[in-house]
């Protein structure tokens, strides 16, 4: 499996405190049918963190059965317990999917020797790829390169999503080993695929895939004049969507669009009224809507 271009990190709609099945197989056919390379399922921005157990297996499932092999799906199955993260994994990893997204432990903070082990536990224990997701806004820890060439030895740990915006990580991860970068930074993406990272596991994507996607595809085809024109149209809306936490702003936005409710799970809250007018402006730049 390659990792590459431009990948949906899917929101988890809700409706009346459960998960809304429906409208999530509405969104999979839209990304599907708008050139996105694929979807990850139960990431941070699919609120994986405040679904019950039974939920995140049948949100991978329903991800999986709703692209019908359109597109590839990969599953989270982080968690900060190694044992907790082999048995989620293992329980993904036989739902269809292309690869699991495994997050850096957090709240533990574990060395880079805990990271290794943690890792190594965790692809030894499925017979998919593994990629590596290092976010330190979330976990507090901020993975080295050297770290991450040590686990790309591993026959199954074969990319990296990564958020630690610093685009010149790119270089020093590709100086060190061959593992697929797949940026996890919307304003970084097309910087970082200029020097050389494979794609991005996009938020924004949710509200404009057909752009993103063709952004992602110019700069991998080193078409960087015309990229950057869709990465100027769509620079506002980046920034809007991080207004309030990820993904508080995505979600208002495709309520916006009318695909989803704009309900998340505590301890997440709707958007703020007054930074509503700001997002949608930027909305309507980018023509999402």
């Amino acid at each position: 499996m390659s990792f590459r271009g431009a990948w949906t990190a899917v929101v988890t709609p809700f409706r009346d405190g459960r998960v809304d099945f429906g409208a999530l197989e509405r969104l999979v056919d839209w990304q599907a049918g708008s050139g996105i390379d694929g979807l990850v399922a139960c990431g941070c921005t699919g609120e994986a963190a405040t679904l019950t157990h039974d939920e995140h297996l049948e949100v991978v499932r329903t991800v999986v059965s709703a692209a019908a092999g359109r597109l590839p799906i990969v599953g989270g199955s982080g968690r900060n317990d190694t044992a907790a993260a082999v048995r989620l994994s293992r329980e993904v990893s036989s739902l269809g999917v292309a690869g699991v997204l495994v997050i850096t432990p957090y709240y533990n903070k574990p060395t880079p020797e805990g990271q290794i082990a943690h890792y190594t536990a965790v692809a030894d224990a499925v017979d998919c790829p593994v990629i590596v997701y290092n976010v330190p806004g979330r976990t507090g820890t901020n993975m080295t390169p050297q770290t991450l060439a040590k686990l790309s030895g591993h026959p199954r740990i074969t990319a990296v999503k990564d958020a630690a915006g610093a685009v010149e990580r790119v270089t020093a991860i590709r100086g060190l080993c061959g593992m697929s970068i797949l940026s996890g930074d919307d304003h970084l993406a097309l910087a970082e695929v200029a020097l050389g990272a494979d794609g991005v596991i996009s938020v924004i994507s949710n509200v404009v895939p057909s752009a993103v996607a063709e952004m992602i595809r110019l700069g991998l085809e080193s078409s960087l004049p015309a990229a950057r024109k869709i990465h100027e149209r769509l620079f506002p809306l980046m920034t809007a969507l991080f207004l309030e936490s990820n993904p508080v702003p995505v979600k208002q936005a495709l309520a916006l669009q009318g695909r989803i409710a704009n309900e998340l799970r505590l301890p997440l809250v709707t958007m703020r009224a007054d930074l509503v007018p700001a997002l949608r402006t930027a909305m309507e730049e980018a023509g999402a809507i």
